[in-house]
């Protein structure tokens, strides 16, 4: 890559764009990993599109982000109803989720596992307010093609 790794990031979130699954897997690879405890609280969310059948679903279900209360009260799909309120989405997500330090692709990081199906979100550090996200698991939506996203910290919340 000829930027920096975080500048190349930022970059792709402000484009909006398509990217290529290769490039954020780059990006990935020099991230560093994050503890359960460094990102506990609310996150807003975003995708990172690269073409996967998930891109542009979020957006439909108007999802907000994701709640670390803790390692076992997770909210994985915090969403907008139609007043505009927050609420967690556990149809959609199949109930709600915890953190575990899972090891993804040679390495342990803060990963947050669906209770209700099997697909498991990895995180890595952007930066202080920035994590990148990426979902995998045992279902065929992202078993053969992970799909990827971003999380920043909503202090608004």
């Amino acid at each position: 890559m000829t930027l920096e790794p975080r500048t190349r990031f930022f970059d792709i979130v402000a484009s909006g764009e398509t990217s290529q699954p290769q490039t954020l897997d780059e990006i990935w690879a020099v991230l560093p990993t994050v503890r359960i405890d460094e990102i506990l609280g609310p996150w807003r969310g975003g995708e990172l599109p690269t073409g996967h059948p998930m891109d542009g679903q979020l957006e439909k279900v108007r999802w907000h982000g994701k709640t670390f209360t803790s390692a076992y009260d997770v909210q994985p799909l915090v969403c907008r109803d139609d007043a505009g309120e927050l609420y967690s989405n556990k149809e959609l997500g199949h109930g709600e989720a915890s953190l575990w330090h899972v090891e993804f692709r040679g390495e342990v990081t803060a990963s947050m596992v669906y209770d209700g199906q099997a697909v498991i979100d990895h995180f890595k550090r952007v930066d202080e307010d920035t994590l990148m996200g990426i979902m995998n698991g045992k279902t065929s939506l992202v078993r053969d093609r992970h799909f990827y996203f971003y999380l920043q910290r909503d202090e608004a919340r």
